[in-house]
């Protein structure tokens, strides 16, 4: 009989989000916003507005700086944004704290891991390579890459099936409801990246994550303690 995973079990994947869980791309989102409304004499918006904002990229970026707009309005902003965007996507991203210890463990304990991302597959190209942490990366599925995104579970089945392990020993962890959405569905372990650009009124208890962690290094700690259970 086949053996279930229990919230004992070590995975034998993990799966991240990108924006807000391994990678702070606030600053840089909101750059290129604020390059868009200087064009237009807007004023500019400020970090404490788009960084809890971060984790719905350019439709979420585009509804903070045009509110008036509808969103179909808003929508034909979007490739304007993107090549604002893709022109200072390094600029001022940063891996967070303690992620490269995180994933440099996962490498060396045979846990692979991997990147399911609702940004776009060929902006993540182009920006991943900038990142030396991300170089063992199993997999990358972008917001594209597939006709459904999250919070949909298809591009986390997609990762799965890349990389050969099945759903239910699969953790994955992001900041928004989405990600935790999406991998409830998918039957995987959920873990909320509590670090990331979580509103300050967010009910994350509803979203009903398996974990929550604070900071990257008390996932390192989750996992180190069922490595040795």
């Amino acid at each position: 009989m086949k053996k279930l995973p229990t919230k004992s079990m070590l995975p034998k994947a993990v799966l991240f989000d990108l924006d807000g869980t391994l990678l702070d791309t606030a600053r840089d989102l909101g750059a290129a916003l604020n390059n868009m409304l200087a064009r237009r004499g807007r004023e500019p918006v400020s970090y404490a507005q788009y960084r809890q904002i971060g984790s719905d990229g350019a439709n979420g970026m585009l509804a903070l700086g045009f509110p008036e707009l509808s969103s179909t309005e808003r929508l034909a902003l979007r490739e304007e944004f993107l090549l604002e965007y893709r022109q200072q996507s390094h600029d001022q991203s940063v891996v967070f704290d303690g992620v490269a210890p995180l994933l440099s463990w996962l490498s060396e304990h045979n846990i692979l891991w991997g990147i399911v991302t609702n940004k776009p597959e060929a902006i993540t190209r182009e920006l991943l390579p900038g990142y030396p942490e991300f170089n063992q990366s199993a997999v990358m599925v972008g917001g594209d890459t597939l006709s459904e995104r999250k919070p949909h579970p298809a591009p986390l089945f997609y990762a799965c099936e890349q990389i050969n392990v099945v759903p239910q020993h699969c953790w994955y962890v992001g900041d928004a409801e989405r990600d935790i959405i999406a991998g409830n569905q998918a039957g995987m372990q959920t873990v909320l990246a509590a670090w990331g650009y979580l509103l300050a009124n967010a009910q994350t208890a509803d979203w009903r994550p398996t974990h929550v962690c604070f900071q990257p290094q008390d996932l390192l700690q989750l996992l180190h303690s069922k490595h040795n259970m």
